[in-house]
C-alpha cells in the first residue's frame, strides 16, 4: 500500500494568485484618486449616499474598462462597427474579468419586442409547436409574429453546358399577422383632427402644425391643380377628396421649384407618424396624440399572429394562448407535457419559465410588450438569461436589483445573487437596502457626501465592520422608523368603485384624503393598476386635481438639464442680464449666447453612418457651451458657465444671499434640495439621471402646483438610508400644507410612517388584485394577517 511521505501542502499555483480586482488612482467623474482591491468570486456591495461615486467606480471604471478590453479582442473590421470607448481615468486597472452588466435601463420600446422575445422563451415555444402542433403548419418561423409570409416566383438560370432557364417558386410561411404586421394594434388617423371640412384651403381648413395658409406645405395643395383652393372641403367630389387625402406621389413644378405632390395622409405618415414621439416638439406630439387612434387588430385580436399560427394547437392550446397565459400557469402547462422526442427542449423551457417564478416575475405573460416593464422588472427579465448560464468566473454588475421589490421578494433576489456567486462568479452590487447589504461578503462604502463632497472610500470590510464604522451608512444601517402614535385624521375620501384595470378584481376602496396614504403589496399585486389606472386616469372626481409623479423618462433633448426643466434658468438669466445691463438671451446656450461651433451643446456630435456616433468636447468653448464674450459677464464673481456647474446645494447658498441674491431662483433650488437632489449640478444633462432622480426632480417641480392630491411611485428608489428620513420629512410637510399624498411603496420606513395603509395581494398576477388589508400601520402590525404585515412587524420589532 502506497504511503504519502510529504506532509506539506503544495505551494499554490501562480495562476491561482489572481484573486482580486485592483483599482488604483480612479478619477472618473467625482472619484478622488480611489485605490481599492475587490475580492473575486465573492459578493461585494457598494453603498453610500446618492451621488457619492458608486456608479462611477463600478460602471464607469471597472465595467467600462472590461468592455473596452473585450472590444479590442475583435478584428479591426468588427471594431469598425463598434463605438470607440475611451480608457477610464485610472492609473491601474488589474485582474479584470469579463463583465456582464445588468442595469435598470428600460428595455427597447420596439412594438414587436415582448417578454418572450427578450428571454428566448418564445423561440423555444415556437420549436415546440413546430414539432407537436396539430395541424402542422411549418417550421418554427411559421409561429413567429416577427416573420412575414413570403411567396415569390420567377426564373433562375442554371449554368450547365448550355444555359438553361428554370421556373422556380419560393415560399416562406411566417406567423406575422398581415393586417397589423405583428404589432397587435392598428393605427388610424382621425380625419376630423386634420382639417375643418366647413372651410376651404384658402380659409385655413388644414389644422395640422406647420400647415399655415401661407406656408410651402399649403402652397403645394393650393397650387397643385388637383384641388379648388376656394371650395369648402365638404363639397369636394369623391375624386377631389381622394386627390386631397390619398393621391400617390407625383412630381410637379410649383413656383418654379420641383416638388412632390402626394395625399395628406401618406405625407403625414412619412413626416410625423414614422418618427419617435418622444423626440418631437411638444406641440407636434400633442397633435399626434390627438389625431392618431390605436385599436386592437380586428384580424388577429391583438395576438399578432396569422390565422394559420393560431389554428395549430397542442392539447387545445395555441401558441397565442400559451403566450397570453400568466407565466406561472404556463410553467405548469409545460410540466404536464411528456414527449420523449423533445425532452431536452421541454427541460430547457421549464427551467426558463421557473426562473421567472424564482425571481418574482411569475405574474407576467410572454406577450407583455417589453417597453411596458418598469426599470426593476426590466432588470430582472435580463437576469433570467444569466441564471441558467454555464459561464463561470465572470463579473456580474447589478444596479440596485431590489428596486420595485417587496421585502418578501428581496429575500428571493438575495438567494439569486448568492447562487451566481456560488457558481464561481464575482458579483458587484450597487445597493441601498440593508437587507441586501447584510448578505455581502465584502462592503465598500463611498462618500462621505455627494458630488464634490464624495468620491472617496470611507470604509471597506465586512458587514459587521460597517455597523461599527462611523460612516453615514454605518450610522444609519440599523435605523428603524417608528410607527406613528397618533395617525392624522382624514379630511375626506377618494372613492374607487369596481376597479378592473389589469388584474384588479372589481376593487372597491376609499382612499383617505389629507393624510399620508401608502399603497403596498408584492410586485404584480395590482398597486400601480389601482393608483394609476383608477385614480390618475380615472377622470371625474377621482382624477381632478391629481398630480402624478412617476419614474418615467423626462421629455426633452440632450440639451435639457435641471435648470431648464424646473424653470430655474429664467430668473438666473434675468439676474445676469440686470447685473450687466445686457439681454437675458445672451445667457442661454440655446439662444444668442451659444458657442457657434457646438451650437451651445458643449460637445460636437459626429455621425459615423453605420457606426455609433461619437461625442467630443467642443474645442472652441471647452465644454462651457457659451461664447467667450458672454463669459466676461459676471454675477457675484461667477460667470454663467460656473453657475451652471454648481451643485444645487452650493447654488442655493449663492442665490440666497449677497450680491447674487435672487429669491425666485433660491425658491426652486430649495425645493430641489428638499427632495434630496442637493448634489446634482444644475447644468447636468437630464439623460444622465437615474429613474429615482428623475422622479424627485419632477416632484420638486410639482411642489409649487395647485394640485390637491400627490401620487408618488416608489419615491425611495435610489435613496440612501440617510436620505429616506429627509424624504419622510418632505412628505410630512406636503401633508401638513394641506395636500393629500398617496405613495406606492415597498420601503418599510415609509409604511411605518404612514397614516393609512392599503395592502393588495395576496399574491401577484391573478393571485392578486384584491384588497387584503386597509387601516393604520399599527393595526397591520398587530394583525400580521398579510405578508406585508409580517415583514413590517419584524421591521419595527413589533
Amino acid at each position: 500500500m502506497a504511503t504519502r511521505t510529504d506532509t506539506q501542502s503544495p505551494a499554490p499555483h501562480v495562476a491561482d494568485t489572481h484573486d482580486v480586482i485592483r483599482v488604483h488612482g480612479a478619477r472618473e467623474n467625482n472619484l478622488k484618486d480611489v485605490s481599492i482591491e475587490i475580492p473575486k468570486r465573492r459578493l461585494t456591495v457598494f453603498t453610500g449616499v446618492s451621488g457619492s461615486g458608486k456608479s462611477s467606480l463600478v460602471f464607469s471604471t471597472i465595467a467600462a474598462e472590461s468592455q473596452r478590453l473585450i472590444n479590442e479582442t475583435y478584428s479591426a473590421f468588427v471594431q469598425g462597427f463598434m463605438p470607440t470607448l475611451a480608457r477610464p481615468e485610472a492609473d491601474v486597472l488589474d485582474g479584470l474579468t469579463t463583465v456582464i452588466t445588468v442595469d435598470q435601463q428600460r428595455m427597447g420600446g420596439d412594438p414587436r419586442s415582448t417578454v418572450g422575445t427578450a428571454t428566448d422563451a418564445n423561440a423555444m415555444l415556437r420549436i415546440l409547436f413546430s414539432r407537436l402542433g396539430q395541424p402542422h403548419i411549418g417550421p418554427p418561423g411559421a409561429y413567429a409574429f416577427n416573420v412575414p409570409s413570403v411567396r415569390a416566383s420567377g426564373a433562375i438560370t442554371v449554368e450547365r453546358g448550355a444555359k438553361k432557364a428554370v421556373k422556380a417558386t419560393f415560399n416562406r410561411t411566417g406567423g406575422m399577422c398581415p393586417r397589423c404586421e405583428g404589432r397587435g394594434t392598428v393605427s388610424d388617423l382621425d380625419l376630423a383632427q386634420l382639417y375643418d371640412d366647413t372651410k376651404s384651403l384658402s380659409e385655413g381648413a388644414v389644422t395640422i402644425p406647420g400647415y399655415g395658409t401661407d406656408g410651402w406645405n399649403m402652397r403645394l395643395y393650393k397650387e397643385s391643380g388637383f384641388l379648388d383652393p376656394d371650395k369648402p372641403i365638404r363639397k369636394y367630389t369623391k375624386r377631389e377628396l381622394h386627390d386631397f387625402l390619398h393621391h400617390e406621389p407625383t412630381r410637379m413644378k410649383i413656383a418654379g421649384i420641383n416638388m412632390t405632390y402626394e395625399g395628406l395622409v401618406p405625407r403625414l405618415q412619412k413626416s410625423m407618424l414614422s418618427k419617435d414621439k418622444e423626440s418631437m416638439q411638444p406641440h407636434i406630439r400633442e397633435f399626434v396624440d390627438r389625431a392618431v387612434t390605436f385599436a386592437t387588430c380586428p384580424e388577429c385580436d391583438g395576438t399578432r399572429l396569422s390565422e394559420g399560427a393560431r389554428s395549430s394547437k397542442i392539447g387545445g392550446i395555441s401558441i397565442a394562448d400559451a403566450c397570453a397565459m400568466q407565466i406561472s400557469d404556463l410553467a405548469d402547462w409545460v410540466r404536464g407535457l411528456e414527449e420523449p422526442s423533445v425532452a431536452p427542449l421541454l427541460a430547457a423551457l421549464r427551467q426558463t419559465l421557473d426562473s421567472f417564478g424564482e425571481i418574482g416575475l411569475g405574474y407576467l405573460s410572454l406577450d407583455r410588450p417589453s417597453g411596458t416593464l418598469s426599470g426593476g422588472e426590466a432588470q430582472r427579465v435580463k437576469m433570467i438569461r444569466h441564471l441558467g448560464s454555464s459561464l463561470t468566473d465572470v463579473t456580474y454588475v447589478f444596479d440596485e436589483p431590489t428596486t420595485g421589490l417587496h421585502p418578501h421578494d428581496i429575500q428571493r433576489m438575495n438567494d439569486l445573487l448568492l447562487r451566481l456567486r456560488d457558481k464561481g462568479n464575482t458579483v458587484l452590487v450597487v445597493e441601498h437596502k440593508p437587507e441586501t447589504i447584510a448578505i455581502a461578503d465584502h462592503v465598500v462604502d463611498l462618500g462621505p457626501g455627494a458630488g464634490t463632497a464624495g468620491g472617496t472610500v470611507c470604509f471597506e470590510g465586512s458587514v459587521e465592520g460597517l455597523r461599527g464604522a462611523g460612516t453615514v451608512t454605518g450610522r444609519h444601517f440599523d435605523d428603524r422608523a417608528a410607527l406613528k402614535e397618533k395617525p392624522r385624521t382624514p379630511t375626506g375620501t377618494l372613492e374607487v368603485r369596481g376597479a378592473t384595470t389589469h388584474n384588479l378584481r372589481g376593487v372597491d376602496v376609499d382612499i383617505p384624503l389629507g393624510v399620508l396614504a401608502v399603497v403596498t403589496g408584492v410586485a404584480g399585486s395590482g398597486k400601480s393598476s389601482l393608483v394609476h389606472g383608477s385614480l390618475v386616469k380615472g377622470g371625474g372626481a377621482a382624477g381632478a386635481g391629481v398630480v402624478s409623479v412617476d419614474q418615467g423618462p423626462i421629455r426633452g433633448s440632450r440639451r435639457s438639464n435641471p435648470a431648464t426643466y424646473t424653470g430655474l434658468l429664467d430668473p438666473i438669466r434675468k439676474a445676469f442680464a440686470k447685473a450687466n445691463g445686457v439681454k437675458p438671451a445672451l445667457f442661454s446656450s440655446n439662444s444668442e449666447g451659444a458657442c457657434p461651433t457646438c451650437n451651445g451643446a458643449g460637445v460636437v456630435y459626429t455621425d459615423l453612418a453605420m457606426m455609433a456616433g461619437v461625442a467630443t468636447t467642443c474645442e472652441e468653448c471647452e465644454g462651457k457651451r457659451f461664447q467667450a464674450s458672454v463669459l466676461e459677464y459676471h454675477l457675484g464673481g461667477r460667470d454663467i458657465s460656473e453657475v451652471l456647474a454648481m451643485p444645487v446645494s452650493e447654488a442655493a447658498e449663492f442665490f440666497g444671499d449677497g450680491e447674487a441674491r435672487t429669491p425666485a431662483a433660491h425658491r426652486v433650488l430649495e425645493r430641489l434640495a428638499d427632495v434630496g437632489l442637493g448634489y446634482l449640478t444644475i447644468g447636468q444633462p437630464l439623460t444622465t439621471l437615474s429613474g429615482g432622480e428623475r422622479q424627485r426632480l419632477k416632484l420638486a417641480t410639482h411642489m409649487a402646483d395647485k394640485g390637491g392630491v400627490y401620487v408618488l411611485d416608489e419615491p425611495t428608489a435610489g435613496l440612501h438610508l440617510a436620505d429616506v428620513e429627509q424624504l419622510l420629512g418632505l412628505l410630512d410637510r406636503l401633508v401638513d400644507s394641506g395636500k393629500s399624498v398617496i405613495v406606492v411603496e415597498h420601503h418599510q420606513a415609509v409604511m411605518a410612517h404612514a397614516d393609512w395603509i392599503i395592502d393588495l395581494g395576496p399574491g401577484a398576477g391573478h393571485d392578486g388584485g384584491r384588497i387584503v388589508f386597509e387601516g393604520t400601520p399599527a393595526d397591520l402590525v398587530a394583525a400580521r394577517s398579510t405578508l406585508t404585515g409580517r415583514h413590517l412587524a419584524a421591521y419595527v420589532g413589533g
